[in-house]
């Protein structure tokens, strides 16, 4: 079968869904107030809060929520063939994904753009802030740690010539000028007054001159980025990504971060557009199987294309950068349906590239079923990205760009996601340690640089220690997924409480919620039987720890609940029996 027919009708439903769906959630659900103020001029401080033009906060946000995820995730999951992936990509992120975005982003902006979990305290209460408090340490230090050992292995020379294709040192001079030319970008844009009309273009110039100079060969060698001998090693690149991390946490949100994400979002844009014009272009067949329901060692379908997919249909770290960064920075609360939502149909569009790039862009079916003879041959970085960056190359090259030079650019996208997603979340972690500090009544945590040290602890925990010889975090990843998907879940079930308790219509992102803690749960439950059969102990406990975190908070959520319609009944009944005229009548 052709796959362009598919791929449009995709692209038509994001746009019908962002048209008319997102329009109706904004205007009848959660009503949206261009007038109101929102927290980014009531509590402007210059760092965190601060009132961000919409197309670049959408830049930003965008930038951070597109991690490696919704790259990596479909190349896996098309092992069960493209049609399962591509409706859970197109009608989750429409009525899951985006609606988790978006509803976290509306409830933290009125909250003082406090994140998700803070704001579960005034929604269920504040045992419920402790666990969401939790969950998000954990998940968002393993995430991170993980992020930083693979930036490092990408960022390292291959070691040999058959492994060119996992290695992309090229990729460095261009993500750490990008830092040089944000700092000036955003010291003009925010201390200047310099319109960004004029910053942008200056800018995004200047990065595709670094992009193109990067990839030639002769300055990889002059620079040493490109040999083994005298490149920084991973350890040592571990140790430069976790600095640049700290220094992106504490300083002003305008210095740095706004402005960096904003351009490389815009070589983002570039890449997907490019990879999208060369497809239709190209119009290529699927070499993949439509379905494919038993794989060899793979677990079932249900539930686990759900979890693996993760980002591009739903994903709870978006709650984070939602309810984190972007809700302090929205200029005005309309503002988040073009952010939220729509950054969301972005991020699934890309998931989408990824789906049409390992099932279309493979060279024929013999090769697609030799890459996905098994579970066991699509694990790993190398394999995933390099079916991603093949895959994606064949689409540039109907543009008249050469593999080596698709390849670079690709490459030089994977790691740029990731890095933006390091940046941000090691942010959204520090806010996380700052309400925890109040929690646990520990002021002195909450001042942004200790809170930003031990962000970077917990982040080194995982990129550093060693289980059997391997680092924490991969060992622990298989947990990522299943928490990231919960998260999405327990956002959802605070989003849908904030409804219920403004009698606004809950089932909207009630639906949603049933079904993410559901599948997840089913699919914890599921991985703790394997652990406890295998012996894997660490993944066995803390598997356990979150599922009795995850349930926990439900059942906090329940009592919320019930006290909630208890109250209701309570004043109704004095409504129809005021005390006045109960006295009355007695007498």
């Amino acid at each position: 079968m052709n796959a362009a027919l598919p791929a449009a009708l995709s692209i038509l439903a994001y746009i019908f869904g962002y048209r008319f769906y997102s329009k109706f959630l904004s205007e009848k659900i959660f009503h949206l107030d261009e007038k109101a103020r929102t927290p980014a001029h009531t509590l402007n401080d210059g760092i965190d809060y601060v009132p961000t033009n919409k197309m670049v906060l959408f830049g930003h946000h965008y930038a951070s929520i597109a991690g490696l995820a919704p790259m990596l995730g479909p190349a896996v999951a098309v092992i069960w063939g493209w049609f399962p992936v591509l409706m859970w990509l197109v009608l989750g992120a429409l009525f899951v994904g985006c609606v988790h975005d978006f509803g976290s982003m509306v409830v933290s902006l009125r909250s003082r753009g406090m994140s998700i979990g803070k704001v579960t305290e005034g929604i269920i209460g504040e045992r419920a802030k402790t666990l969401f408090h939790l969950v998000i340490f954990f998940m968002v230090s393993l995430a991170m740690g993980v992020f930083v050992y693979v930036i490092a292995f990408l960022f390292s020379p291959a070691p040999s010539p058959d492994q060119a294709d996992i290695h992309f040192p090229q990729a460095v001079i261009s993500s750490f000028g990008l830092m040089l030319i944000a700092i000036a970008i955003g010291w003009m844009g925010y201390k200047k007054k310099i319109s960004w009309n004029i910053l942008t273009p200056i800018g995004f110039v200047l990065l595709l001159l670094l992009v193109f100079v990067s990839k030639d060969e002769q300055v990889l060698n002059t620079t040493g980025l490109g040999n083994p001998q005298t490149a920084p090693t991973v350890f040592e690149w571990s140790v430069i990504l976790l600095t640049y991390a700290f220094f992106a946490s504490v300083l002003p949100v305008w210095s740095l971060l706004q402005p960096r994400d904003f351009l490389n979002s815009l070589l983002l844009y570039l890449g997907l557009g490019s990879l999208y014009l060369g497809f239709f272009i190209l119009r290529p067949e699927f070499v993949a199987p439509a379905v494919r329901l038993h794989p060899e060692g793979a677990p079932g379908l249900f539930p686990f294309l759900f979890i693996i997919v993760a980002c591009g249909a739903a994903s709870g770290f978006h709650s984070l950068v939602a309810s984190g960064t972007t809700a302090k920075q929205l200029n005005k609360e309309t503002d988040a349906r073009f952010i939220g939502y729509g950054g969301m149909v972005g991020e699934s569009l890309l998931a989408l590239a990824a789906v049409l790039a390992t099932t279309a862009g493979i060279i024929n079916a013999d090769v697609w079923q030799q890459n996905y003879a098994s579970w066991a041959s699509v694990q790993g970085l190398g394999a995933q990205v390099g079916i991603f960056v093949q895959g994606c190359s064949t689409f540039l090259e109907s543009l008249g760009i050469d593999r080596y030079t698709g390849s670079s650019f690709i490459s030089l996208i994977v790691v740029s996601y990731a890095l933006t997603s390091l940046d941000s979340a090691t942010r959204l972690l520090r806010y996380n340690i700052e309400e925890m500090s109040q929690t646990f009544g520990i002021p002195f945590l909450g001042n942004r640089f200790i809170a930003s040290i031990l962000a970077i602890a917990a982040i080194c925990c995982f990129a550093f220690y060693t289980i059997d010889g391997r680092p924490a975090g991969l060992v622990l990843w298989q947990l990522f997924g299943t928490t990231n998907q919960i998260l999405a879940g327990l956002a959802l079930l605070a989003v849908t409480l904030y409804l219920l308790q403004r009698g606004k219509p809950w089932y909207y992102t009630g639906i949603p919620m049933v079904f993410m803690l559901i599948v997840t749960l089913r699919a914890m439950i599921t991985n703790l039987l394997q652990f406890l059969n295998k012996g894997e102990w660490p993944l066995f406990f803390i598997g356990l720890f979150m599922i009795v975190l995850a349930v926990w908070l439900i059942f906090e959520a329940i009592i919320a609940v019930r006290k909630f319609y208890q109250k209701k009944v309570i004043i109704s009944s004095m409504a129809v029996f005021p005390p006045d005229s109960q006295n009355s009548s007695e007498e």
